[in-house]
């Protein structure tokens, strides 16, 4: 995806789209993170952790969480219900 793509997506402008990604000070809102995360397909967190490489372990995360996402209420509290059973054990 372009810059200016990504800046499209996010209601942002291209200088606004570079500046985040090349300068150290700025600091976008919690709410223009998520859009540029969403626009990227990927969280938040791996948007702050910088270390610029995906782990393989991280992209499951994700990939889970991109799943999870698009499931309904009642699948949602299923599975959590599931997490919980198993963190009895």
């Amino acid at each position: 995806m372009t810059l200016e793509g990504l800046a499209e997506r996010v209601g942002s402008s291209k200088s606004y789209m570079w500046e985040i990604e090349n300068k150290e000070v700025v600091r976008p809102s919690a709410e223009k993170l998520a859009m540029i995360a969403t626009a990227l397909d990927t969280t938040v967190e791996y948007l702050l952790a910088g270390d610029g490489e995906k782990e393989e372990e991280n992209a499951e995360d994700i990939a889970f969480f991109r799943k999870y996402k698009k499931m309904s209420a009642p699948e949602k509290e299923r599975l959590r219900r599931i997490l919980d059973a198993l963190d009895d054990d």
